[in-house]
């Protein structure tokens, strides 16, 4: 199973769980939950990254446990056995954040929508307005894969090791402080060591580009599978996109460094490249 389904493919689609897991960064000024409520595809439920997270951390959707995510799931009607389609209103952005947390806990059954919300509806997909009704509570088994996580401390240790190859998702000007970090607070820069490819880079039109160059995309910065990978950027949403085009790609996933520039930008204790 290809973790992108097209449009086309899903139009008339009943055997899925449908779930719009759109995020918009905080100096974009737009409401993901609000935006739901005036269209989606029917059937859709809305999953708020913020929310179900680790909210002890301090830090932006940082992945929450199992029994906080399992409880999620179960309350808007995804059960263990359900296929799952996510998508996000911009097109490809945040979706790939909620398929990389259900593989991460365990559920596999779970594709991307390729261009979201926007291909929805230039295919003849028709939208809904308003809050869904309550979903038939389901129940949701979750089994935490610790490989697909990386910690400060894992990428401490990794900057003295180098045995994985990090790749920052942010855009160039951020990776090289040529702009401020949009969270207040945040120092400039990046991880010592780190390649940057902007998760724009693999996209075209909102889609993923082919598997071909995606490949090639990922050969041209090292990543072709010699070395372990691990994604980062900004607060670890984007990092997923780099993880979900390394699988279209062929090429081995990516761990995601969950607490990302967020976590790294905000301490006085990393060492920061600029």
């Amino acid at each position: 199973m290809s973790a992108l389904v097209s449009a086309a493919a899903l139009l008339g689609r009943t055997d899925v769980k449908l779930l719009d897991a759109t995020y918009y960064l905080p100096n974009e000024g737009k409401d993901a939950a609000a935006l739901f409520a005036q269209a989606h595809i029917p059937g859709a439920r809305f999953f708020d990254i913020d929310k179900v997270a680790d909210q002890s951390s301090g830090l932006p959707h940082m992945l929450p446990s199992g029994s906080v995510f399992a409880e999620a799931l179960g309350r808007l009607g995804v059960d263990s056995a359900d296929r799952v389609v996510v998508y996000d209103q911009r097109g490809i952005f945040s979706a790939p954040r909620l398929w990389w947390m259900l593989r991460a806990f365990s559920h596999d059954d779970v594709q991307v929508l390729d261009g979201g919300l926007p291909a929805w509806i230039a295919a003849g997909g028709t939208t809904e307005s308003g809050e869904p009704a309550p979903a038939a509570p389901a129940h949701f088994t979750a089994g935490f894969r610790s490989r697909m996580v990386r910690s400060l401390d894992d990428m401490q240790n990794n900057l003295k090791t180098r045995q994985a190859l990090v790749l920052d998702a942010r855009s160039a000007a951020r990776f090289f402080a040529g702009v401020p970090e949009p969270r207040p607070g945040m120092r400039s820069g990046h991880i010592p060591g780190s390649g940057s490819l902007p998760y724009t880079e693999l996209l075209e039109n909102g889609h993923f580009l082919p598997p071909g160059k995606l490949r090639a995309k990922f050969i041209e910065i090292g990543a072709d599978g010699s070395d372990p990978l691990i994604a980062t950027c900004g607060s670890g949403v984007t990092a997923c996109v780099l993880a979900l085009g390394l699988t279209l790609a062929g090429l081995p996933e990516a761990a995601i460094y969950d607490g990302s520039w967020a976590e790294w930008g905000s301490r006085d204790d990393t060492a920061i490249a600029v």
